[in-house]
C-alpha cells in the first residue's frame, strides 16, 4: 500500500484536519513512526505560510482537498473516519462540532477511534475560546518564568517548549495510549483534549518538587539549572561564538576546570559568596581561545562542555553525523525521526505533501470514492 511505511505505526491510518502548529508536528511524528497519515486540506490552505514543498511537518504525509463547508464537505470527512484509528484537530472548542465532524459524529460512525483535540488552552475552562499563542501558554503554565537571567525579561525558547513539548508530544503520548485502550479486548476509541497549558505545566513536575522541597528559589537566575551556577551556562570565546557548561557533578566539575586550566586559580567550588569571582574567572579564560580551539579541548573528556551550534552548524557535528540525527530528503537536510527501533526502524518516505496531491491515490487505497472530485 503507498501510504504505509516500514515503522511501528505501519498499518495505523490517521485523519488529520489541517492546521498549524502542534497539530501538524503530532501528526508528522505518527508518520514519520510508519503510520499512514491523511492530511485533509481545506482551499485557500492552512499552514505556516511558506512555500508546501518545505512545510516539513507534512513529510510522510498524503494530502485530500476537502472544503468542509461545502454540503457534502462533512459526509466525505466521516468517510474517512470510518477507515481511521485516529483523526487529529487543532480548531478552537466547537468548531468540529459546528462542521458537522465533532467527536459525537465521528465515534458514531467509528466507536473504536480516537479523536485526538490539540489546543492551547484546552477545551474547557474561562480561558478555553479565547485565541493564543506558545507564549502566553507557557507564560500561565509558569515555565516561561524560569528561563533567563534575574535582570532581564524572561528569554523565549522560540515555540519549541509550549507548541511542541507541552503541546505536540502530549498529544502523541495520549493518542499512542488511547489507541492501545480501542484496540484491548473491551476497548473503545475516545476524545483526547490535549491542552499546551497542561503539558508544559506537566514538564514542571521536577522543579515542583525541589521548590517543595526547598531545594528551588521561585525566581529567575537563582537556581543550579536556571543559570545562576558558574559550571552551568554558556560562555562566549574569542571568536564571539558560545560555549555550553554542565559540570554539575563534583568529578566533571574537576575535570572541567583542568581542562579549562584554572584548577589552581579559582575558589572552591561550594564557596557560594565566591560565585560571581568563579564565574568572572571562568568567562575571562574562555574569551582567550575560539569555539573551535574550546572544543579539541574538551573533545572526548568528562567536562560536560560543548559547542553552541546554529541550526545550520548541527548536522555537520561529529557525534550527530555518525549517528545520523538528521538525513537529507528531496535535497532538503532535515532531523531524522526519533526515536529509534531496533526491529521496526523510522524513515523519511515522502516529500512535503502538496494540498490534494493525492486524493486519487488516497480513494484507492482506503476505498472511499467519495472523496474524488474528478
Amino acid at each position: 500500500m503507498a501510504g504505509t511505511g516500514n515503522g511501528p505505526l505501519t498499518g495505523v491510518r490517521v485523519v488529520e484536519l489541517a492546521g498549524i502548529g502542534p497539530g501538524p508536528f503530532a501528526a508528522m511524528v505518527l508518520a514519520d513512526l510508519g503510520a499512514d497519515v491523511v492530511r485533509i486540506d481545506r482551499p485557500g490552505g492552512a499552514g505556516l505560510g511558506i512555500d508546501p514543498a518545505h512545510d516539513l511537518t507534512n513529510r510522510n504525509k498524503r494530502s485530500v482537498l476537502i472544503d468542509l463547508k461545502e454540503p457534502d464537505g462533512a459526509a466525505r470527512v466521516l468517510d474517512l473516519v470510518e477507515r481511521a484509528d485516529v483523526l487529529i484537530e487543532g480548531y478552537r472548542p466547537g468548531v468540529t462540532e459546528r462542521l458537522g465532524i465533532g467527536p459525537g459524529e465521528c465515534l458514531a460512525r467509528n466507536p473504536r477511534l480516537v479523536y485526538g483535540r490539540m489546543t492551547g488552552w484546552g477545551q474547557e475552562g474561562p480561558l478555553a475560546r479565547t485565541a493564543g499563542h506558545d507564549i502566553g501558554y507557557i507564560a500561565v503554565a509558569g515555565p516561561l518564568s524560569m528561563i533567563g537571567t534575574a535582570d532581564e525579561p524572561p528569554a523565549i525558547p522560540a515555540n519549541l517548549l509550549g507548541d511542541y513539548a507541552g503541546g505536540s508530544l502530549y498529544l502523541v503520548i495520549g493518542l499512542l495510549a488511547a489507541l492501545q485502550h480501542a484496540r484491548t479486548p473491551g476497548g473503545a476509541g475516545q476524545v483526547v483534549d490535549a491542552a499546551v497549558v497542561d503539558g508544559a505545566a506537566h514538564l514542571t513536575t521536577m522543579i515542583h518538587a525541589m521548590m517543595a522541597a526547598g531545594g528551588w528559589q521561585d525566581r529567575r537566575g537563582a537556581n543550579l539549572l536556571d543559570g545562576a551556577s558558574p559550571f552551568y551556562g554558556s560562555y562566549e570565546t574569542a571568536d564571539g561564538q558560545y560555549m555550553a557548561v554542565g559540570a554539575l557533578e563534583q568529578r566533571f566539575y574537576n575535570e572541567f576546570i583542568e581542562l579549562l586550566g584554572i584548577k589552581d586559580e579559582v575558589p572552591a567550588r561550594k564557596d557560594f559568596a565566591r560565585w560571581d569571582e568563579l564565574e568572572a574567572a571562568v568567562a575571562a579564560r574562555f574569551k582567550e581561545k575560539t569555539r573551535e580551539e574550546w572544543t579539541a579541548v574538551f573533545e572526548g573528556s568528562d567536562a560536560c562542555v560543548a559547542p553552541v551550534l546554529s541550526l545550520r552548524e548541527a548536522p555537520a557535528h561529529p557525534h550527530l553525523a555518525a549517528r545520523g540525527t538528521f538525513t537529507e530528503h528531496a535535497g532538503v537536510t532535515q532531523p531524522a525521526p526519533a526515536p529509534r527501533f531496533s526491529a521496526t526502524p523510522a524513515s523519511v518516505r515522502r516529500a512535503p505533501a502538496l494540498p490534494g496531491a493525492d486524493t486519487a491515490e488516497i480513494a484507492r487505497d482506503w476505498d472511499v470514492p467519495s472523496i474524488r472530485t474528478d
